[in-house]
């Protein structure tokens, strides 16, 4: 109980102290559920909301560093850049498939 517990105001501390940095690792966590699950399963749905909320956090993490950088600014945005590459290239695959 106590590693939930602590896991839990992890949780909280993390909301309080940087939102915006919060919100994006929700998504990206929910990206990797729903991109994990279309591996499984070939239904499209999960692929195409996993890659959009890849999407949305990669370009959310941008405009984040580009208004208050942080100290590692090149590496957090080269991250950024490159999921947010890699999603477009997806995105680009499954149009063509369909």
């Amino acid at each position: 109980m106590r590693f939930w517990n602590f896991w839990l105001n992890s949780f909280i501390l993390a909301s309080q102290y940087n939102p915006p940095r919060f919100v994006e690792l929700l998504m990206l966590m929910l990206a990797i559920a729903m991109l994990a699950i279309a591996t499984i399963s070939p239904d499209r749905p999960y692929l195409v909301l996993g890659l959009s909320l890849v999407v949305g956090a990669s370009i959310s993490i941008l405009v984040r560093e580009a208004i208050a950088p942080s100290p590692q600014t090149r590496v957090t945005q080269l991250t950024a850049l490159l999921l947010l590459l890699i999603s477009l290239y997806g995105f680009a695959d499954l149009l063509q498939t369909l």
